[in-house]
């Protein structure tokens, strides 16, 4: 059982939280006011949940009172236009309309936005004679209240394992990008933008963005202690592999697709899995899961032998590659070495202080600012709001005009968990939704023979942890527990209204049908912001080169945050792209034009990043006057080529033909980097202003593609 326990995910144990405490909510208030108060407050408790998700308990507690309070508020409003079935429209397209534009504060609101979108649904679910507004109030309100003092107390209890589980999801996530790039070398060339391969790779890194971030967020607001040290060093070893992994890619477009190229392309990638397999075990061992092992990977037999067979002639140039590939595999067993060694009890010393780290913590405020800055017609938090309005508000009016007009409660729910703010969100929900309905339907028409109470509230109960820890891994998972949740809450509710199971199946095809027509309502087309999306991405990479080209960081901290908002404007870019392919093809986005820019910002961070390497590991062993002026001049290009303000027009013909001059074989430094520190450098500088002026050229191409016609 331990065992099993330890290879839960967070997203699995926080969903077993939730149920126990909504479950002893339940039974504590049945006991003391009777099943009635039980059910009303299991409403407030079940929408306050929704924003519990694994976090640090100050996220928590502001994040599920904000839930329970607006959860509150919709069932007021629900409560004091019932006798008013027309005016209660307009009050869920108010209270929805409220509920969308939390999202101004950005993804973690999404949780907190749904909580009063439930809570209409399970307000219009009770009978209008049930209870009284104090009672519906009170009761909700104790809930609410009940639940927050439990996410707190959970969340306290759990925070160990969940800096653990998202520090090991965070490697696993490293891992998997090993074998995206892997997969990448291995079956297609390496400029190959639209393969199946280049989109897992693309993919794999907006998920370790986003793993990233929430392992900072918890590691890096932990107190002092040893264990907690020894996490940070870890994450910041994470933090830098993804800089490695990133460099590796460069000079392989050089090696051809001969049978050599090939060869040497396979035996990358194979390096690579081998790491990527070691990174995993990490993981593994991390979080208890597995056991702990050294791997020496770049030990005698190992990766640096890997080229030894290489069919080439000794007097191919692309023998002169081999050290600086080799040099990167290296870097990259290094820091997995590093990280085995920390998990057996080495220790490393943190670069950084408590104060500075935290400094990479994505901020918590919910600054009325953010409010104001959607106050644009072309606001997509505005424009969705306005949508989802309309949507649910329509949603009721159909569901009071149907023949069964006595549930309108779900046609209102199948519309609100399909209508997302993009269409390529909206028609994944559109899929999983009616699937997950179908399914959960045919759980309950299972347990309707069932006459005990007690039994359907366990039920219950299990349905709302699968609910709650699958809402963003599986979704069709979700919809299904959902839809039990949603037909035995109602049932428990008002058990003479029974399941009405048909009509079920009926509102959610509705209602999914419904959402997906909104969608076209109001829209934000991406190819609206991608303009401003470019501008960003080359503005992030000239501050991250403005930090990255000298020989000693001024402020390293101000250099690591530069460089991760120059990585998360490129993942922004990388989503908007992947978001567009579900759009209408007349607003769809140049999709090539596009992926170019994309491809050249990331090889400009492998650069810059490869540079850096160079410059922190080699720095005092050339002349430092000769180094600081190759590196100022490469600066002075990149910040002109980079000024989003001024991108005048090139001649493509130009940078094609001097590609080869710069990029090509003919300047690799015949001596090693160990032997040549200084040429490899002037090299690297070199295809880097190179590529600066290809960035410049594609996101000009770009940003004519989107101009309106």
């Amino acid at each position: 059982m331990l065992k099993l326990l330890r290879r839960l995910p967070a997203f699995a144990l926080n969903g077993a939280a939730v149920a126990l405490g909504i479950g002893l909510i339940q039974l504590l208030i049945g006991s003391l006011a009777g099943a009635h108060a039980a059910q009303l407050a299991l409403s407030g408790a079940v929408c306050a949940s929704l924003a519990d998700v694994p976090n640090t308990v100050p996220r928590t507690v502001q994040r599920v009172a904000a839930a329970g309070a607006l959860s509150l508020f919709a069932a007021i409003v629900v409560t004091v236009l019932a006798p008013f079935p027309h005016a209660l429209g307009a009050g869920i397209g108010l209270v929805t309309f409220i509920a969308m534009m939390t999202m101004a504060w950005g993804a973690r609101a999404g949780p907190v936005s749904f909580a009063p979108i439930l809570s209409l649904v399970f307000s219009m679910a009770a009978r209008p004679d049930g209870a009284t507004l104090a009672a519906v109030a009170t009761w909700h309100a104790v809930g609410s209240v009940a639940y927050l003092g439990w996410s707190v107390a959970s969340g306290a209890v759990l925070q160990r394992r969940y800096r653990t589980l998202m520090l090991s999801g965070t490697l696993r996530a490293v891992a998997r990008l090993l074998r995206a790039r892997a997969d990448l070398l291995a079956t297609a060339p390496v400029d190959a933008a639209d393969s199946g391969a280049m989109q897992a790779w693309v993919a794999g890194e907006a998920a370790l963005a986003e793993s990233l971030q929430n392992a900072r967020d918890f590691v890096f607001a932990a107190p002092d202690s040893p264990r907690n040290r020894r996490d940070t060093a870890i994450l910041l070893r994470a933090i830098d592999l993804r800089d490695v992994l990133l460099a590796s890619r460069l000079d392989l477009d050089l090696l051809g697709a001969d049978a050599g190229g090939r060869w040497l392309l396979e035996h990358v990638a194979g390096g690579l899995r081998r790491i990527g397999d070691a990174l995993d075990a990490a993981a593994l061992g991390l979080r208890g899961a597995g056991e702990l092992h050294e791997n020496e990977l770049f030990a005698q037999g190992g990766l640096q032998h890997l080229f030894d067979d290489a069919p080439m002639l000794a007097d191919d140039p692309r023998r002169r590659l081999l050290p600086a590939l080799t040099d990167r595999l290296r870097r990259l067993c290094s820091d997995v070495s590093r990280i085995q060694a920390m998990l057996h009890g080495q220790a490393e010393v943190v670069p950084l202080s408590l104060e500075e780290l935290r400094r990479f913590v994505a901020p918590e405020g919910w600054p009325l600012a953010a409010l104001k800055a959607q106050a644009s017609w072309r606001s997509p938090v505005l424009r969705h709001a306005l949508r989802a309005a309309l949507a649910l508000a329509c949603a009721y009016y159909i569901g009071l005009a149907l023949p069964w007009a006595s549930h309108p409660h779900w046609l209102v729910l199948s519309v609100a968990v399909v209508l997302r703010g993009n269409l390529e969100q909206t028609l994944a929900r559109r899929n999983a939704r009616v699937a997950g309905t179908l399914l959960g339907c045919v759980v309950v028409v299972g347990l309707s023979g069932l006459h005990s109470l007690r039994t359907l509230e366990l039920v219950f109960l299990a349905a709302v942890g699968t609910a709650h820890a699958f809402a963003v891994q599986r979704y069709w998972l979700t919809a299904t527990a959902g839809t039990v949740m949603a037909l035995l809450q109602s049932h428990m509710v008002d058990p003479a209204g029974g399941f009405a199971i048909g009509e079920r199946v009926a509102d959610t095809v509705l209602g999914a049908a419904l959402a997906w027509g909104f969608s076209y309502v109001l829209p934000s087309w991406e190819r609206r912001h991608l303009p401003q999306t470019i501008a960003t991405v080359l503005n992030e990479i000239r501050d991250y080169a403005h930090h990255a080209l000298v020989l000693r960081s001024a402020d390293p901290i101000a250099q690591r945050l530069a460089r991760r908002r120059a990585y998360d404007a490129l993942s922004a870019m990388a989503a908007a792209l992947q978001r567009s392919a579900a759009e209408p093809r007349y607003v769809q986005v140049p999709v090539r034009e596009v992926a170019a820019v994309l491809d050249r910002g990331q090889r400009l961070m492998a650069h810059l990043s490869l540079v850096r390497m160079i410059v922190t590991d080699r720095g005092p062993e050339w002349d430092s006057t000769a180094a600081v002026q190759a590196l100022a001049e490469a600066h002075a290009v990149l910040d002109a080529q980079l000024d989003p303000d001024r991108l005048p027009p090139v001649a493509a013909t130009s940078d094609a033909a001097s590609a080869d001059e710069v990029d090509g074989l003919s300047l690799v430094p015949l001596e090693n980097p160990a032997d040549d520190v200084m040429g490899w450098l002037q090299r690297r500088l070199s295809v880097l202003v190179h590529d600066a002026r290809m960035t410049r050229q594609a996101s000009q191409v770009a940003l004519q593609h989107l101009k309106p016609t």
